[in-house]
């Protein structure tokens, strides 16, 4: 069982966190629980000395090896900055957001350093990994975009690497499946019983479903004919591809042209 901090330490623990917000970009506007790190799987994911693993709200990172599939570009830098950022023993503050346990039964959180760092946005601002929000766990989520919006104009880590460079229709085929940003143009929008389907070139469409809709300003059924890019799992199922998107950050409209990805 985790020993609780002796009160002097939680006290000036609770002290520095509250004098750094002043200065660190995306602050806790309150802490909710302590903990102390035990070990850090991979860029966004560690486990707690009290036996709960922890994922980070707000962030993506590259996948580890595993499963006899090799590690993705990233994901060795950012399991590597984490495990700097909250080496096992160090102390975090945890801000909760509205849904607290994803459907692997992890923990969801925002984590502090003592100093106030915010360990998401330092991910991101850094370019180790990629913003994303799946409501109702929005927390923060305007300073997290701008901080990844930094990072990619600046080609930062994963903004720089050809692996992770937006697909589009053309792109697609055997080996695609898991996390990335795609783009095209809408040719037309689809509904379904549960899902709102922005179609782009065959065979890939971008799917909402209804229950998210109401995070979306004005009709994204308007979107027919414009530009966009989205991020998340892509799937494929009987030729087609598809990816889930569930608020507006992970769906940009009119994206701006890029130069092309260095090798």
């Amino acid at each position: 069982m985790l020993r609780q901090a002796p009160l002097l330490g939680a006290c000036l623990f609770a002290g520095g966190l509250a004098a750094a917000h002043a200065q660190e970009p995306c602050p806790a506007d309150r802490v909710d629980q302590r903990v102390v790190v035990a070990r850090v799987f991979d860029g966004d994911t560690l486990r707690l000395a009290d036996g709960r693993v922890l994922r980070l709200v707000g962030v993506n990172t590259p996948e580890r090896a595993r499963d006899g599939r090799p590690a993705e570009p990233g994901a060795v830098a950012a399991t590597a900055a984490l495990r700097r950022l909250a080496p096992p023993g160090a102390r975090l503050a945890l801000r909760l957001d509205a849904e607290r346990r994803d459907r692997h039964g992890r923990l969801l959180a925002h984590a502090f350093t003592p100093g106030g760092r915010n360990l998401t946005r330092v991910l991101l601002e850094r370019g180790l990994g990629f913003h994303l929000v799946i409501p109702p766990n929005a927390w923060a989520h305007a300073c997290y975009r701008a901080a990844e919006r930094r990072a990619r104009a600046a080609r930062r880590g994963v903004w720089r690497l050809p692996r992770h460079a937006p697909l589009t229709a053309a792109d697609l085929g055997p080996g695609r499946e898991g996390f990335h940003l795609v783009r095209g143009r809408v040719r037309r929008v689809g509904r379904s019983r549960r899902a709102l389907w922005l179609n782009l070139e065959p065979p890939l469409a971008i799917r909402i479903p209804k229950a998210d809709l109401r995070w979306f300003p004005g009709d994204p059924a308007a979107l027919a004919g414009r530009r966009v890019e989205a991020r998340g799992w892509l799937r494929r199922h009987k030729g087609r591809w598809w990816l889930t998107v569930r608020h507006p950050d992970m769906l940009e409209v009119d994206p701006p042209q890029e130069a092309p990805q260095a090798p």
